[in-house]
């Protein structure tokens, strides 16, 4: 087993604070994370799901529990917008099994960042200036010093810095399409009956659909959370400047759409989905917005001399996997594993590496064919109904792996 040494994570957002456990765990003696931001990163807002399978071994690896805030899903309800429909919510087209939980951006990461260890050195706003691996290192520079580390752990997510400097022709690909998000509290939604609490709802149209369910708010109650994926119109002016030649990967932060950007979302809103959705989205105010280009890449490999890639910063697969922060949680449980048993660096890195790559680029293959099955070639919904849906699915999800892969054992 191969002890001590000093470990630095760049980024201390989930995969961050995840890796920084995964390093101490894994018997690093000194841990050092530099996180950009300033502020409370627990204010963040936004949902995500885990897999009941996938939590049941993430837990069993100590890096969720039950005194997380959750809320558990059972069924996954296919409406469409229907005029003859009885009921606002539109017509039911078919009923699928979605045994997931769903957690609370920010508040999972106060539970996660409040289990790491007093001793490792968190330092917010001290964004990473530069990363300079050598043979028997790496020094990371910010703008207060620079300090040569054993091994740098890039957490930094889709426009990550380190993997910039070991793999700086790996940039993300524009998918074509968007996805607009939006979080508010359940107090403010209407008719709540209409809406079972463990039901996740996808409503979908000609050209995108919209998943909505519900997250803790991280108080004792509830969000509801919605993501919306669609193209928008071609001749529109998204004013996002996708040309990742010049830009770079970008976003539009809470309150930052523009004027065409908000009339498309009321268009789908009013004219594509079914009442009951359509007002549940209008219902979300505009600071409580905010909208991502989808992106994916993987990057060729996870590891490179000592500079090692988790989560986003390794490989980006579209939202439609329901696997994003499974993907960053098991990174960080077999880079825990591969330091324990490892005897040398090398060793470490080899070891994540070949289980890792593979992984994630089974989950930017499995992105891209439900983001084509989801939203750029979608079928004739209203002619679906039950079996229809479960072949399609089927054939959608291909090798099962939506909501993650299993870890191997």
């Amino acid at each position: 087993m191969m002890r001590g040494g000093k470990v630095a994570v760049v980024g201390g957002s989930i995969a961050g604070c995840a890796a920084a456990l995964a390093a101490h765990r894994g018997g690093a003696d000194e841990i050092t994370v530099y996180e950009r931001a300033t502020g409370d990163l627990a204010d963040r807002g936004v949902g995500l799901a885990v897999h009941d399978a996938r939590y049941a071994e993430l837990e069993s690896a100590g890096y969720l529990d039950a005194g997380m805030p959750w809320v558990q899903l059972v069924r996954r309800r296919w409406y469409v917008r229907d005029e003859t429909a009885a009921s606002p919510v539109g017509r039911e087209i078919a009923v699928m099994p979605f045994p997931f939980r769903t957690y609370n951006w920010g508040p999972l990461w106060r539970e996660l960042r409040g289990r790491i260890p007093g001793g490792v050195d968190f330092r917010a706003g001290s964004p990473v200036r530069q990363v300079r691996p050598g043979p028997d290192g790496v020094e990371v520079t910010t703008d207060a010093d620079s300090t040569r580390h054993d091994l740098v752990i890039g957490a930094d997510g889709y426009r990550s810095a380190v993997r910039t400097a070991r793999f700086g022709d790996v940039r993300p690909a524009y998918a074509g399409y968007l996805a607009w998000r939006g979080a508010f509290p359940e107090a403010r939604l209407n008719d709540p009956d209409q809406w079972a609490e463990d039901d996740c709802v996808y409503a979908v149209f000609p050209g995108g659909h919209v998943i909505i369910y519900r997250i803790p708010d991280g108080a004792g109650g509830h969000r509801v959370n919605w993501v919306l994926y669609t193209a928008p119109p071609p001749d529109l002016d998204l004013g996002l400047g996708l040309d990742l030649r010049l830009t770079g990967p970008t976003s539009l932060p809470p309150g930052g759409l523009t004027d065409a950007l908000a009339a498309h979302l009321r268009h789908v809103a009013d004219d594509l989905l079914p009442p009951y959705w359509g007002a549940l989205l209008r219902e979300t105010a505009p600071d409580e917005l905010f909208l991502q280009p989808m992106y994916d890449f993987t990057a060729p490999r996870c590891t490179a001399d000592r500079v090692l890639l988790v989560g986003d910063a390794a490989a980006v697969a579209r939202p439609h996997t329901g696997a994003g922060a499974v993907k960053a949680l098991q990174d960080a449980t077999v880079l825990e594993s591969a330091l324990a048993t490892a005897d040398t660096w090398t060793d470490a890195l080899d070891t994540y590496d070949t289980d890792r790559t593979v992984s994630g680029r089974a989950m930017v293959d499995l992105g891209r064919r439900l983001g084509g099955a989801l939203v750029q070639a979608t079928p004739d919904w209203r002619a679906m109904d039950q079996s229809a849906m479960e072949t399609w699915w089927k054939r959608a999800d291909g090798s099962g792996a939506f909501g993650g892969r299993g870890l191997k054992r």
